[in-house]
């Protein structure tokens, strides 16, 4: 179990931070040459795994290129501290005007700190686009939303990541999750979160029953060790894509709550699912499917 979950500068719905001890818990990763991480979202699982050799990859540009910026050191925690306190002060004094500014300025040129600002600025911290690819989330009406301690709060977050990566190899690919997952051997280590069918989706992480079932034949075809992330069943109904494509793998499953609804009454609680195509470490705590479909089908 690791002491502290460190939160990563890029946010978005779904983001596993208070998963990732027990997601962790149950990885063997250490001994493996490479980490790979077909669908990055926020990254908080890699980045807390912390492996000195890791691929990240996402089909959204915008979150790799910002990562990518933070390798290249074209942006640095200082530029980072500068920009929010100048675009904040503008925010303070325009309010919605100037979200709306930056949005327009964003979707024009994709300045990777203006892809930091809105998902800092934007309605409950969701990255979301379009069929045109434009960032469309609206403002999240906080005027005063960079404050002193929330601009060193993202600056220490950032920091952390541009640490990790001097010292580590790790690389940011923007790509589909398959190219990814085709190209690791038996050596590395791969870790799953996709978008969840129905949920969590957008014009970039758009997800559908066909590549539910591409994600299932690629994990199946690998030769390496893998973890999915997936969800189980909430109180309304199971997640039925459980018993057609990975009945007999491990799986281990949480009760969680994800805070992205507008209102209270819209944050129902969901089971997490991890699907293993290995013995869990932690043997005791594991069942396999048919004993948690069996339960969820009584509901």
């Amino acid at each position: 179990m690791i002491s502290r979950v460190f939160i990563p500068p890029i946010k978005c719905q779904g983001i596993k931070s208070k998963l990732v001890s027990w997601i962790l818990k149950n990885i063997e990763y250490k001994e493996c040459k490479r980490w790979i991480e077909p669908f990055m979202g926020s990254g908080v699982v890699g980045f807390n795994a912390q492996h000195p050799n890791a691929i990240f990859g996402d089909i959204n540009p915008h979150i790799i290129n910002f990562y990518n910026s933070l390798k290249s050191s074209e942006i640095t925690p200082l530029f980072v501290k500068q920009f929010l306190e100048g675009e904040g002060k503008y925010l303070k004094e325009r309010g919605s005007e100037h979200f709306y500014f930056i949005r327009e300025r964003f979707n024009k040129f994709h300045d990777p700190l203006d892809f930091l600002f809105l998902s800092r600025a934007g309605f409950n911290g969701m990255i979301r686009f379009n069929s045109k690819g434009k960032f469309n989330v609206p403002f999240c009406q906080k005027p005063l939303r960079f404050s002193k301690s929330y601009i060193t709060k993202i600056v220490n977050q950032v920091n952390f990541v541009c640490q990790s990566i001097k010292m580590k190899n790790w690389n940011f690919v923007c790509g589909d999750f398959s190219e990814l997952i085709m190209k690791a051997n038996s050596n590395d280590f791969i870790y799953c979160d996709p978008p969840y069918l129905g949920r969590h989706v957008d014009y970039y992480n758009s997800w559908d029953v066909k590549e539910e079932n591409n994600l299932s034949r690629c994990l199946k075809s690998t030769n390496a060790k893998f973890i999915l992330s997936t969800w189980h069943s909430n109180r309304y109904r199971a997640n039925d894509f459980i018993e057609r494509n990975w009945r007999g793998f491990h799986i281990l499953t949480m009760e969680h709550f994800y805070h992205i609804g507008g209102m209270e009454k819209n944050r129902n609680s969901i089971t997490e699912a991890l699907i293993l195509n290995y013995e869990p470490p932690s043997s005791c705590e594991y069942a396999t499917f048919s004993r948690y479909y069996q339960q969820i089908a009584l509901l």
